[in-house]
């Protein structure tokens, strides 16, 4: 019995250790989260020319982005959190990195009016064209955007929403390059321009 249960236990752990190196990207990632920021490193994701308003009523696409870097970030205006950590990480990286530009986009567009847009612009001193604080002009791209970069967004019940928070760099052949967690280092988003 011993030496039937030996070999099949060996068999096992091959297997199971295979399928595991092969779900975490050879033992390098544990979370899924983790294998879609490793995928778009690999594999940057191209982003949709979605057109958008700014807090100055401006419209602009994402594709006026080509040709440099820029940072990019999800919120809602209204947000009691999550998204004030987002605008104060933003407000820093404008100071401290003078040359990044920064763009802010609302899934909040019924609510996150050019008044509100400006106010949250205010609030972090955020002057465009160099952070720009806008919302998609229409639902369908809004929906394309928040696929595209992997953002989840969740109606709370109370009139917010739960969401995912990253910091999302779009290269300058207009593509999602790299994502960032909040509270990177300015070093660390200075590297990922560099990489882009």
């Amino acid at each position: 019995m011993t030496r039937g249960f030996l070999p099949f236990l060996a068999l096992s752990l091959t297997i199971g250790l295979g399928a595991l190196a092969w779900g975490t990207e050879g033992f390098r990632v544990v979370t899924s989260e983790g294998a879609r920021r490793l995928a778009v490193m690999h594999d940057p994701q191209p982003v949709p020319d979605i057109p958008l308003r700014d807090q100055d009523g401006r419209r602009f696409s994402l594709a006026g982005y080509r040709g440099g870097p820029v940072l990019v970030e999800f919120i809602y205006t209204s947000c009691p959190a999550l998204c004030g950590l987002l605008g104060d990480e933003f407000q820093r990286l404008a100071a401290t990195e003078p040359g990044l530009r920064l763009l802010s986009i609302s899934f909040d567009p019924e609510r996150d009016d050019r008044k509100a847009l400006a106010l949250y612009g205010e609030r972090y001193d955020a002057a465009p064209p160099r952070w720009r604080i806008a919302a998609p002009v229409d639902r369908p791209g809004l929906q394309l955007l928040l696929q595209r970069f992997g953002v989840v967004v969740i109606p709370d019940g109370n009139g917010g929403f739960v969401h995912n928070g990253a910091l999302y760099l779009v290269n300058s052949r207009g593509k999602i390059a790299r994502i960032l967690d909040l509270g990177a280092t300015p070093q660390v988003v200075a590297a990922a321009f560099g990489a882009s």
